[in-house]
């Protein structure tokens, strides 16, 4: 059993910056890829951002490509992810995603198993 922990949201000035952080469980955390994904009102779930279980590669979605940064401490078993230069369309409920197999970046919903409950990122005008 999984579970994930998502911390960091909350109310930003657009241009401002977050870090959201997912605290995981489990003893083999450094073997588990990782994703953030988000969910607008009215929207389907996207993703923002995915990582391999080693962090030695990254995706991001063309919308935060150069402003966010996904990022994991497998010593921790903590994944990150650092929103930067924050618009008004990333507000959204952000949640961390994981998988406990595979050596790849994963990008759709489908592929993880376990969610977080998500944390709120509101970004304000």
């Amino acid at each position: 059993q999984v579970q994930l922990v998502e911390s960091g949201g909350g109310l930003v000035q657009a241009g401002g910056s977050l870090r959201l952080s997912c605290a995981a469980s489990g003893r083999t955390f450094s073997s588990y890829p990782m994703g953030w994904f988000r969910q607008a009102p009215g929207k389907e779930r996207e993703v923002v951002a995915a990582i391999t279980s080693s962090g030695s590669r990254t995706y991001y979605a063309d919308s935060v490509k150069g402003r966010f940064t996904i990022s994991r401490d497998n010593a921790k078993n903590m994944a990150y992810l650092q929103m930067n230069s924050l618009k008004l369309e990333d507000t959204a409920v952000y949640y961390c995603a994981g998988r406990t197999s595979g050596y790849g970046v994963y990008t759709t919903t489908s592929s993880y198993g376990y969610w977080g409950q998500g944390t709120q990122v509101t970004v304000s005008s």
